[in-house]
């Protein structure tokens, strides 16, 4: 499968989502090829997608690479996430979805962890013990999120009761009883045509 043919498919579909298309890898698995979609975006607080609308651009790639004969009669499955809190940040997107968190950034001059405050298309600003600090983008080798398990929300960041796209008021979606829908799809395009 022609990753460029399919990301130039992908992208208009993503983008009628709301969404961007930030890798795609296809991976040969046996019989089967492994199509790897990693979707970015904004999302409704400007800090990524949420799962719902991820599920729902998911059902949208899947119907466009059945309709699609960039797939032939090749049998796929299909992986649609997002980023991962540990994937580098790479793009002006990436640092500012990213506003808020700690990132540790690898320069020029060594290791620089702090939060990150502002961004802009050259340089970001990192508050760091509580004096900032701005880094030149073209030093930086490597920026990667941290994890905080036990991060107190900044007001002037966050928008209350949501946490890292999960409102507190609206029910988990990993319930007791509820159903889950994996993100991948198994498919065979042989049975599919």
């Amino acid at each position: 499968m022609n990753v460029t043919a399919l990301s130039a498919l992908l992208n208009p579909v993503l983008a009628g989502h709301g969404l961007e298309l930030d890798a795609l890898v296809v991976v040969p698995a046996g019989k089967r090829s492994l199509l790897r979609v990693t979707v970015d975006g904004d999302g409704p607080h400007g800090r990524g997608p949420t799962l719902d609308e991820i599920a729902v651009a998911t059902r949208a790639v899947s119907e466009a690479l059945d309709a699609s004969p960039l797939t032939g009669n090749s049998p796929y499955v299909l992986e649609v996430s997002s980023r991962g809190v540990g994937t580098p940040l790479t793009r002006d997107a990436h640092y500012r979805r990213n506003r808020g968190r700690l990132v540790a950034l690898t320069t020029t001059a060594g290791v620089v962890v702090g939060r990150l405050v502002d961004t802009g298309p050259s340089e970001v600003t990192l508050e760091i013990e509580g004096a900032r600090r701005t880094v030149a983008l073209a030093d930086v080798s490597r920026a990667v999120v941290q994890v905080e398990l036990n991060r107190k929300p900044d007001p002037t960041l966050d928008d209350g009761d949501e946490i890292d796209g999960l409102d507190e008021d609206e029910d988990d979606e990993f319930g007791d009883d509820a159903d889950q829908d994996d993100a991948t799809e198994p498919r065979d395009a042989a049975e599919e045509n």
